[in-house]
């Protein structure tokens, strides 16, 4: 796959709004170490937009991004985002979300995927990955996977959605000229 300058671009630019996003807007859950985190839907608007590779690497460096700015890196949790935006971008092209009229049935199939690959991600791959490699205790970190899977699937479905429905405006109005 070519990397172009306007996918470097979005690379770029995805990872570091990315971490803005999550490391000043967040906001606590009652689960220890779990926050709500509204990135994960520009991290959905990247993989639908502009790939899985895309989204991946965004997901990947912004979130490794966050994690050193806190001074601890979580690979877990960092393999599970660029895996978020990998399966997301992949899927995206599956269901043929990429350049799709955004109505209500392709919101629905993209709300579906989202929620699927956030189940995946975070009550799968993450929880995972933290036994794997950190020997956590299943009990909370399943708990700990769980939550985040249903509060990044509900920020997601706002976010997400929300610039999935702008950027398919500014495209018509653009092409419309």
């Amino acid at each position: 796959m070519k990397l172009s300058v306007k996918r470097v671009a979005a690379i770029g630019i995805g990872a570091v709004l990315f971490f803005l996003l999550g490391r000043f807007v967040v906001i606590p859950s009652p689960i220890d170490t779990v926050n709500i985190c509204v990135q994960y839907g520009l991290l959905a608007f990247l993989s639908v937009t502009f790939g899985p590779l895309t989204g991946t690497l965004s997901g990947l460096l912004g979130h490794i991004l966050i994690d050193w700015s806190y001074g601890e890196i979580c690979w877990s949790w960092i393999l599970a985002t660029a895996a978020f935006g990998g399966l997301l971008g992949v899927l995206a092209n599956v269901v043929r979300l990429k350049g799709a009229r955004w109505n209500q049935d392709t919101l629905i199939r993209f709300n579906l995927c989202q929620v699927a690959v956030h189940i995946i991600c975070w009550a799968g791959v993450a929880p995972v990955l933290e036994i794997a490699l950190y020997g956590e205790s299943m009990d909370r970190i399943f708990e700990q996977g769980l939550t985040a899977a249903v509060a990044n699937a509900t920020t997601t479905a706002v976010v997400g959605t929300v610039l999935l429905l702008a950027h398919a405006a500014l495209k018509s109005r653009s092409s419309a000229k």
